[in-house]
């Protein structure tokens, strides 16, 4: 009978896996801007639920349990990019010229999310390209809801500023 067990817990994460893999990709991708690794979070945040499947899907939901996951690693891993640009700045690696421009001719809306300090760019993902109730989200990332109409407040403020300025499109292209 324990094997019994095993094969539904194996087949229900199978299912979970296949429903929810794209989703929890994208959320990696929004967050990281880097669809390898975003891949590679996701998969990663697939093996944590795995080994903790019981708790998943007693959980009260279990898609936000794994986007917490998601959200987690993804904070992690720009923190180590980010400690490792700053070594290499140090170092002198990374230097720019004064006069390259860091800003390009067309911003689109994956390169504003980027520029958005993380907990701006994760609120405001959760918020509007997951469409999660505040509640939820304050939820995946263990803050408060009040954190999070702040973060998401500003955030797509921040993002609209960005944003100020791109081509308008009309009837299918860009007006030009």
């Amino acid at each position: 009978m324990p094997d019994f067990d095993a094969e539904d817990a194996e087949r229900a994460f199978r299912r979970f896996f296949d429903d929810h893999h794209a989703d929890l990709s994208r959320l990696a991708y929004l967050v990281t801007g880097d669809s390898q690794v975003a891949d590679d979070l996701a998969a990663d945040a697939f093996v944590e639920v795995w080994r903790h499947w019981a708790r998943v899907q007693a959980a009260d939901s279990p898609v936000a349990y794994a986007r917490g996951i998601v959200a987690n690693l993804a904070r992690q891993w720009i923190k180590r990019q980010t400690r490792e640009r700053s070594g290499l700045l140090r170092l002198g690696l990374l230097r720019r010229d004064r006069d390259e421009s860091d800003t390009p001719a067309i911003l689109d809306v994956r390169s504003a999310l980027r520029r958005l300090p993380l907990r701006r760019r994760e609120c405001v993902i959760l918020r509007y390209a997951f469409d999660l109730p505040e509640k939820e989200v304050a939820a995946i990332l263990g803050i408060s809801v009040g954190a999070v109409k702040s973060h998401t407040s500003r955030g797509a403020a921040q993002l609209s500023e960005f944003l100020r300025g791109m081509p308008m499109m009309t009837g299918g292209g860009l007006r030009g």
